[in-house]
């Protein structure tokens, strides 16, 4: 949002505030002022001048010697290289002395030779326009040796972010009433233009109708005839370009006034081109509609449309059409001001790509108990530069929505809040000069612009920002307030996050929204993903669907980086997945997946070809992740990897892995697998939650035994770990995997065969066990071994 001072002039007197005080009162009340802009020089130094004469330059052939008359009686020599100047012409002369925008100080000074007393301007160099392309040629009637800030107007303007729960500071009046209750100011005139003193008549069906009650709650018309349809006067053109809009005519201009004086978008109709009534209705499916900027757009039955007895003539909130549009011919107008629900105006905004400063409002909220009162001042404008006569009678429909009513604060929480013992009289005195209106016993009616005031905590928030935040006292006190559900969930995901980091990985963040086609991308946390939640209103194709799975987010990282040239993969993320129950019911999850890729270790001089990361990396990873505590492997059938396990902590399943399909991996352009894992980190958390107990350090030595097992090629490693820890035997203390071997060619080991070896260890805690004692142990173990499982020991 531009703000222009001279505009803010006309509501209040900041002549006492600088524009940096200005400027940091909005910064520190939570309004971020993100530029500021000066419009033309603020210097005695800069005057009107007038070219005398001149001849050119003996020393440049591209310079002439001008001799300009700066109304003081002697004319002065310049050195100028523009061309675009006659004799008698009128221009911007800084004198020496004077200093231009960027810090430029003139001075006088030998150019090729000859004194040059000054400087000729291009309205570019002193700050009035972006025209650089010869001098600025002032009118005729500029008076000569008058200061140009005195005959020009000089500006300064803001550059202001304007959150969305702010919809009244989108305009001059708005950020008027802000600055006054800030700085403790009086408004020039209250400027609420109340609808009271306008007369209104309740329209019959045949002149406004309002079909879509919903989308269209309030619909006010005013017909003006015998308009004159011409350019705007200086001061409405200056105070439109201030805020970067381009002037078309008088009757269009008033309308972007009163948008940018109220915030309240105005539009007015060629009554002429309109045939019978107003109609507010839904759009027909398929209906098209030519805009004023010459779209042709076919409508959905989702959209609002203002419609006469034949066509839609403007899309409600959003913009006129083109074919009941003002124009140079135009007599007659019918003015519309009107509220419109802001979520149709924002699916209609969005879905056509059509964004104008009037749906910016209108999806933001604007204030229904002004439409009137908009209407009326656009209607005095209209009189008095366009001329014409006006209906007596403002014609309604609907009644405008009700959306504030009374907060009553709560004096001793807002103390406590704020953390200042505030007074009942300041708290009165700052919300009354947010023009909230004082009911006693500090119940407070809300005005219509103040949408964003509902609870009595939000008024806290109002005290704090016009208190100030630095005037409020630090203290070093703090009440103990204990650890928290929350609290012990937060640290443990920061617990993974640092453990992640620890071992290589890099975290990446990214959108909650997905497009159709990355759902086939989805991993999921069980076996069976659940139905995924598609949004109502998406935004765009690629943002339809809040995501079910963090993996379709880490393969487009993923795809990014190796066409970056990046090989090696580590990456995580942890967030919030979604999804929906049978019964339509919306449900969200915490995840954590993983992305593994490529190389394990740099390239050496030593190792020229690093191998790349294989499942044993990712359980690597997993056992990391989860120290101390048991982490198996379940092998399970899915259809979106190529080989996919359900990962078991501590007995508990509490996420997938696996390594991507083939397909998938060259569609990554990846020269290398690639291995995902995706948890459930509430399911981990109680997994890992549990009693922790210490064992003593063992005092006497442990004895191994390998053993290397010929096993059927389909048996998991998971069975035989399971069968050693599920032992009675007390002296197996450990069962460890050392080796895996294979022959597909069946020479060394049977085709449909491998060899596992496992070291065994076993310890007696209270002696140290003789060779005998760990052969009987060891014995008895390989036998129910080889009962248990179709192994033999090789």
């Amino acid at each position: 949002m531009k703000v222009s001072f001279n505009w803010l002039a006309d509501h209040l007197d900041l002549s006492a505030h600088s524009t940096a005080q200005l400027s940091d009162l909005l910064t520190f009340a939570g309004i971020e002022v993100e530029g500021i802009t000066e419009r033309g020089v603020r210097s005695d130094f800069l005057i009107v001048g007038k070219v005398v004469s001149f001849v050119p330059h003996p020393n440049a052939d591209r310079l002439r010697l001008c001799q300009v008359d700066d109304g003081s009686g002697t004319p002065r020599q310049i050195v100028c290289g523009a061309k675009n100047f006659e004799p008698g012409d009128k221009v911007p002369v800084a004198l020496p002395g004077a200093v231009l925008p960027g810090g430029f100080q003139i001075k006088e000074s030998q150019l090729r030779g000859s004194l040059s007393q000054g400087m000729m301007c291009a309205g570019r160099e002193i700050g009035f326009s972006d025209d650089a392309d010869g001098l600025m040629i002032l009118p005729a009637d500029a008076p000569v040796g008058t200061p140009i800030h005195e005959y020009l107007e000089v500006d300064t303007m803001l550059e202001v972010e304007v959150t969305p729960n702010r919809p009244d500071l989108l305009s001059h009046l708005g950020m008027a009433r802000e600055l006054a209750a800030l700085a403790k100011l009086n408004l020039k005139s209250r400027g609420d233009y109340s609808a009271s003193s306008v007369k209104t008549q309740a329209a019959e069906e045949a002149e406004i109708q309002l079909v879509d009650t919903e989308g269209c709650p309030y619909y006010t018309a005013r017909r003006i005839r015998g308009v004159k349809v011409a350019p705007s006067p200086a001061w409405l053109v200056r105070k439109l370009e201030s805020v970067g809009l381009r002037p078309i005519n008088n009757i269009v201009d008033i309308t972007n006034y009163v948008l940018m004086e109220m915030a309240q978008p105005l539009h007015a109709f060629d009554a002429a081109k309109l045939d019978g009534g107003i109609v507010v209705r839904s759009a027909a499916e398929g209906e098209k509609f030519l805009a004023l900027d010459g779209r042709e757009c076919s409508l959905a039955a989702v959209d609002l449309v203002i419609a006469d007895g034949k066509q839609a003539v403007a899309l409600a909130g959003v913009m006129g059409g083109a074919l009941s549009g003002v124009t140079d011919e135009t007599t007659d107008i019918l003015l519309e001001a009107a509220w419109f629900q802001p979520s149709r105006v924002r699916h209609t905004s969005r879905r056509l790509a059509m964004m104008s400063d009037s749906s910016y409002r209108f999806e933001r909220g604007v204030d229904p108990q002004q439409t009137a009162g908009a209407s009326e001042l656009a209607v005095r404008l209209i009189l008095e530069l366009a001329g014409g006569t006006a209906d007596e009678v403002l014609l309604t429909a609907g009644a405008p929505p009700v959306l504030t009513s009374q907060v009553t604060l709560d004096l001793p929480r807002a103390q406590r809040l704020l953390g200042t013992p505030i007074s009942e009289a300041e708290v009165t005195d700052i919300l009354t000069r947010l023009n909230l209106k004082p009911l006693g016993g500090l119940a407070f009616g809300i005005p219509g612009y103040r949408q964003d005031l509902q609870r009595p905590v939000d008024l806290v928030e109002e005290i704090a920002r016009v208190h100030g935040i630095a005037n409020i006292p630090a203290t070093t006190d703090g009440q103990f307030v204990p650890a928290s559900a929350a609290d012990a969930v937060y640290d443990f995901k920061m617990t993974l996050r640092q453990r992640l980091v620890g071992q290589g990985l890099f975290e990446a963040q990214t959108i909650k929204l997905i497009s159709t086609a990355q759902v086939e991308d989805s991993l999921g946390t069980t076996p069976q993903l659940l139905p995924v939640l598609p949004l109502r209103n998406p935004l765009s194709d690629d943002h339809t669907i809040m995501r079910p799975s963090l993996l379709p987010g880490l393969l487009g990282v993923a795809e990014r980086n190796i066409r970056m040239g990046t090989n090696s993969l580590r990456f995580f993320e942890t967030g919030t997945v979604f999804a929906r129950t049978p019964d339509g019911k919306a449900i969200e999850k915490d995840a954590l997946a993983l992305l593994l890729c490529g190389p394990v270790s740099p390239i050496a001089w030593n190792r020229q070809t690093p191998a790349a990361a294989d499942p044993s990396e990712l359980r690597a990873v997993l056992d990391a992740l989860c120290p101390g505590v048991s982490v198996k492997l379940k092998p399970v059938p899915n259809a979106r990897l190529l080989t996919a396990a359900q990962i078991i902590v501590n007995g508990k399943p509490v996420g997938l892995c696996g390594q991507l399909q083939p397909a998938r991996v060259r569609a990554l352009d990846s020269r290398h697998p690639v291995f995902a894992a995706e948890i459930d980190t509430t399911l981990l958390l109680k997994a890992l939650t549990r009693e922790v107990k210490f064992d003593e350090l063992p005092r006497f030595p442990g004895i191994s035994r390998d053993i290397a097992l010929e096993v059927p090629a389909d048996l998991a490693n998971g069975k035989l770990e399971d069968f050693f820890s599920t032992r009675k035997e007390p002296l197996l203390t450990g069962a460890t995997l050392f080796d895996v071997f294979a022959d597909p060619t069946g020479q060394k080991i049977a085709a449909d065969k491998k060899s596992l070896a496992y070291t065994l260890t076993y310890r007696d805690s209270g002696k140290t066990l003789s060779t005998a004692e760990v052969d009987t142990a060891h014995n008895k173990v390989v036998a129910e071994l080889l009962k248990a499982h179709s192994v033999t020991v090789r």
